[in-house]
């Protein structure tokens, strides 16, 4: 990892200060704060500067090359569940492989397109306890909003998937709709910020609802819900004196019947079966005193 610009820039004044030969020209103690000898508008000052942004700049560059090329060499190793999410992200649907390769021959498509038919916009990989199976999940988007592909996007996909994946290993594609998560809360509230719908006196917004919203935005994709985090999340929204957590249950696909199953309470943490959870609504959100 690369130093940050005033690490740099640190590490070069206090040379800069401890050397007898500069110490003596410029009239300061050797080992002297820098700062206090010296003004942000001095000329030394501003030679620093401008040598210690150039050297991050030129570390960050090197940092994001090698990141770029582990995450190359990672993903490139077949037959790693890794690789198996690497590869279901380049998916391109309308396009055809090049014969007997895994890979699509974009040499007359514009950029623009070639985007456009990655419609696969998030993926994850996880193999059985017994490692005889990989559970590929896939997502597309809809509206901003994760959503499952098409079927017959899917259609495509699964052809895709028989050109790659190695013979003989079982994969389960799970392209189901969000897991619903029902959330029933008891939030003590300061009355001097928040009314007794939970709405901000001041900015007349949901804080609350605002706040689990973005909680849901931020877990990655086949990420866990976490009820301690998710705790912090609230605890930390304006007006919000302690967020009690009473229940929370999810509910997903059930490919046998084609539907939502009965909703299983959540004791710590929960990973979507699907891989992306929303929330069903907030009519379950009290506010008291």
């Amino acid at each position: 990892m690369g130093r940050a610009k005033n690490e740099i820039k640190n590490e070069m004044t206090a040379r800069f200060m401890a050397d007898p030969t500069l110490s003596e020209k410029y009239v300061f103690g050797i080992g002297a704060s820098f700062e206090k000898e010296f003004s942000l508008l001095s000329f030394e000052n501003i030679v620093f500067e401008i040598i210690a942004f150039a050297m991050f700049l030129h570390e960050l560059i090197f940092d994001n090359h090698k990141k770029e090329i582990d995450d190359k060499i990672y993903n490139q190793k077949s037959g790693r569940p890794q690789w198996y999410r690497y590869m279901a992200l380049q998916f391109q649907y309308g396009f055809d492989l090049i014969t007997d390769t895994d890979k699509y021959d974009n040499s007359n498509a514009t950029p623009q397109q070639i985007e456009d038919s990655r419609i696969i916009k998030y993926s994850a990989v996880t193999e059985t306890a017994d490692a005889s199976r990989m559970i590929l999940k896939i997502a597309g988007e809809q509206a901003n909003e994760l959503a499952p592909i098409a079927p017959e996007q899917r259609a495509a996909f699964d052809s895709y998937l028989k050109e790659f994946k190695f013979s003989g290993v079982k994969i389960t594609v799970i392209n189901y709709l969000h897991d619903r998560l029902f959330l029933n809360l008891r939030i003590y509230r300061d009355p001097l910020v928040l009314d007794e719908n939970g709405m901000s006196i001041l900015n007349g917004n949901f804080p609350v609802q605002d706040a689990i919203k973005e909680y849901m935005k931020e877990l990655p994709f086949d990420g866990e819900f976490v009820i301690a985090h998710f705790v912090d999340k609230l605890q930390k929204v304006p007006g919000v004196k302690i967020p009690h957590v009473i229940n929370v249950e999810t509910s997903w696909i059930d490919p046998v019947v084609d539907d939502y199953g009965v909703p299983i309470p959540i004791e710590v943490k929960a990973i979507p079966v699907s891989g992306y959870f929303s929330v069903v609504d907030f009519n379950s959100i009290e506010y008291v005193v």
